[in-house]
């Protein structure tokens, strides 16, 4: 991943836009790729959430099974992955952007070694109610949307655990992938690539048309 600027700091100088980690334009995925854009959220879906907390340092950071291969999955498909959370501890001042920067360094070089890619990161450091972007407010998806204008919102697949990622998705037009602690990430995308029943690319979920739940 390319890690791009993000605002000086949290407090005063939130704004209602998102920070964004990353490249000032996205370049299209590989001609073939199933889906445009895909959409990840962070704790429940990729990392184990700290209960009645937040992951302020890098050892909280812990990867779900399957997690890490599963955006290797959608890596090795052609597929642009961009990663969208809040993070409601910075506007608590439980952490600073200094300390996000350094949690997702430790989430990015725990996905390079399983070969998964990261294109950006988008992220809510807003309170309730002092923004656009906050999930299940729908900013985040925007923002990605905006830095890739090839992109059809059809096209695009958010993966998430909670509603408030679904909601916001669908309100767009995008498909989306709800897991859970039965159906985790690995299994979902295992599952929407069509190879557990050991096939090679399925010309309608190729083309984004597959159902997706």
């Amino acid at each position: 991943m390319v890690r791009g600027r993000g605002p000086r700091g949290a407090g005063a100088e939130l704004t209602p836009r998102p920070w964004w980690f990353g490249p000032e334009a996205l370049e299209p995925g590989t001609a073939d790729a199933p889906f445009d854009l895909v959409l990840l959220d962070r704790d429940g879906t990729l990392n184990e959430r700290v209960v009645d907390g937040y992951v302020t340092r890098p050892e909280d950071l812990v990867l779900l099974p399957g997690a890490a291969e599963a955006v290797a999955a959608l890596t090795r498909a052609g597929c642009r992955t961009v990663l969208v959370t809040n993070q409601r501890g910075i506007a608590r001042g439980l952490m600073g952007r200094a300390d996000l920067e350094v949690v997702h360094a430790r989430l990015v070089d725990e996905l390079t070694a399983a070969g998964a890619h990261l294109d950006a990161i988008a992220v809510c450091p807003h309170d309730e109610g002092e923004c656009s972007c906050r999930k299940p407010r729908d900013g985040l998806f925007r923002e990605a949307l905006s830095r890739a204008p090839w992109a059809r919102v059809d096209r695009c697949l958010l993966v998430g655990d909670m509603p408030s990622d679904i909601e916001p998705a669908r309100g767009l037009g995008m498909r989306t992938l709800r897991v859970d602690e039965v159906t985790r990430i690995g299994a979902g995308i295992e599952a929407l690539l069509g190879r557990r029943a050991g096939r090679d690319w399925p010309l309608d979920e190729r083309r984004g048309e597959g159902h997706v739940p």
